[in-house]
């Protein structure tokens, strides 16, 4: 399992990573994303893009930490 804290990563620069990140990974395999905030909005973009190779689950929800894994299907 990948994980990817993208905490210290300058905002504009997030979501190519993650993406990058998530492309890299073969079927079945799982990234673990630590962010500072509520990722809903790489939610959506995932679901837009990569819509059906993906599964999102919560692992951590904030106030100050935010995990997800994503597994590639």
């Amino acid at each position: 399992m990948k994980e990817l804290n993208v905490t210290t990563i300058e905002p504009r620069n997030r979501h190519p990573l993650i993406f990058s990140t998530f492309d890299g990974l073969q079927k079945g395999e799982e990234l673990v994303l630590t962010n500072d905030h509520d990722p809903k909005p790489l939610y959506y973009s995932l679901l837009h893009e990569r819509e059906g190779q993906f599964e999102w689950e919560y692992l951590a929800e904030g106030p100050e930490e935010w995990k997800v894994k994503i597994a590639k299907k």
